[in-house]
């Protein structure tokens, strides 16, 4: 019996991590087939996700096109809450907190939209291309800037940020790096295929058409001059910027750091990384081996990661603050994902934006650092307000589940308070929870009275009302 528990414990971890946690049918699903069938699984997610436009069409209709922000960051909601690839999804969320665009200077979402759909689908294939196709998505493009690279007129907002934020970390490079990085990039830069012969100039959703950016190289705007980048030297263009960094070994550790950091454990925040060690050296140092005898895959650094005696040891477990992201989604599916129509996409969005995470707007291209920064007192209220809402109709087919097997678990005990607060903590993670929140939480069961004899609404209740207490402790906000 321990070794089962010990299991489930162990899947619940990864199954929070490696996507947003678990309902308990999809617990026991995952337990039936095993830690590395599961996790092989989660690596190589079949087909694309049922997304049932036509309804979405039908009843939010501005999630069809997905211009405004609102819409578009509802949409994302509802992609990661009915996901069957959490994985892939939660990767999406990943390189978004890294290559951190916002609509509000793009002015309209579809772009970024194409942006994470584009994370979708090479989210864990080589770094290499996915920072090539990065450099060439049309909305990091005017994002940073590039769009005004020019020969004979840099604009170095990309050719920085890429070794700043993107691939390597402040302290690898210097300011002549820089410049000549930039130079390898002039020539890229964004039209539109209804406008060919018309060179962007205005940022602008309107007419419709300007939504559909593309990326082209004008061979005529680059800088064909010798450059040296990082100790090579030649004729560079941007997808010879993007080889040479991926080659150095600053590049590995730091995409390892970021790997830890989300799905490990807290991290130090990024600017602190260039005078910070690690939280764990070692961990960095297996995600590096990973990295460079895959040929840069991130596919491979994930399985490290997760097989790993560093991510399966106890002090893993809940050392990470949830994102609110993670927090909004996790609890979504939880009671039950969604049936549209629905506004719940809409509420989920902002939430997270009133938790300190909107969705398609970073605070800044530095993105979120996460950690926590994630709670103060304000967005504690907003978490614990959100889980509350969605958490509180027994009918919703996931909460439903849950109350059911309360019950079961309990009914040898005449649902006890404490066998009760011990059956909704299993059935919610399984979650730890320290000495005095479970007291606390024992004494709240007891307000419910006698619920030996107690059985439909009543118990429903008193089981909705225990489980509202228990999303509002502070155990509930760690993943």
């Amino acid at each position: 019996m321990v070794a089962v528990k010990q299991d489930s414990r162990l899947m619940a971890h990864l199954l929070r991590r490696a996507g947003f946690g678990a309902t308990p049918d999809e617990l026991d699903q995952a337990l039936q087939k095993g830690y590395d069938a599961t996790l092989e699984d989660l690596l190589n997610p079949i087909g694309d996700d049922d997304v049932p436009e036509d309804l979405i069409r039908r009843y939010h209709v501005d999630q069809s096109d997905l211009r405004g922000s609102p819409a578009a960051s509802a949409h994302w909601v509802y992609r990661m809450v009915t996901t069957e690839a959490p994985l892939r999804e939660k990767m999406c969320l990943f390189w978004h907190r890294i290559f951190a665009t916002g609509a509000t200077k793009l002015i309209q979402a579809r772009v970024v939209t194409n942006q994470i759909d584009m994370f979708r689908q090479h989210g864990m294939g080589n770094f290499s291309d996915i920072l090539l196709r990065v450099s060439r998505d049309p909305a990091m493009l005017m994002w940073l800037d590039n769009q005004d690279n020019h020969k004979g007129s840099i604009n170095e907002n990309y050719g920085r940020e890429i070794l700043e934020l993107f691939s390597m970390g402040v302290g690898n490079y210097t300011e002549e790096d820089i410049k000549e990085c930039s130079r390898a990039f002039t020539g890229w830069r964004v039209v539109n295929p209804d406008y060919m012969s018309i060179k962007m100039r205005n940022n602008t959703a309107r007419p419709y058409g300007y939504i559909a950016w593309q990326f082209e190289y004008d061979d005529d705007d680059h800088d064909h001059g010798q450059k040296t980048f990082l100790g090579e030297t030649g004729d560079l263009n941007g997808e010879d910027a993007v080889d040479i960094i991926c080659k150095q070994e600053a590049t590995a550790r730091f995409i390892a750091r970021h790997l830890y950091h989300f799905f490990v454990a807290d991290e130090y925040p990024v600017p602190q990384w260039p005078h910070t060690a690690p939280v764990d050296p070692h961990a960095i140092d297996v995600m590096t081996k990973a990295y460079f005898d895959s040929g840069y895959s991130i596919k491979e650094m994930l399985r490290a990661t997760f097989t790993s005696d560093f991510f399966k040891s106890e002090a893993s477990r809940f050392a990470r603050t949830k994102s609110p992201a993670e927090m909004v989604v996790g609890t979504m599916r939880l009671a039950g994902g969604i049936e549209l129509p629905s506004d719940d996409t809409y509420l989920g969005a902002r939430t997270c934006a009133n938790m300190g995470q909107g969705l398609m707007a970073p605070p800044s291209v530095e993105g979120w650092q996460g950690g926590g920064d994630w709670i103060n007192t304000g967005t504690y209220v907003a978490r614990v307000n959100f889980a509350s809402k969605i958490l509180r109709d027994a009918n919703r087919p996931g909460l439903r589940s849950v109350i059911d097997r309360v019950q079961q678990s309990t009914s040898g005990s005449a649902h006890s308070p404490e066998s009760l607060v011990g059956a909704c903590l299993e059935v919610l993670g399984p979650i730890e929870v320290a000495d005095g929140t479970r007291s606390s939480l024992i004494e709240y069961a007891r307000t419910h009275g006698d619920l030996s004899q107690t059985a439909g609404s009543e118990f429903d209740a008193a089981v909705i009302s225990l489980i509202q207490m228990i999303v509002s402790t502070q155990e509930y906000q760690m993943v």
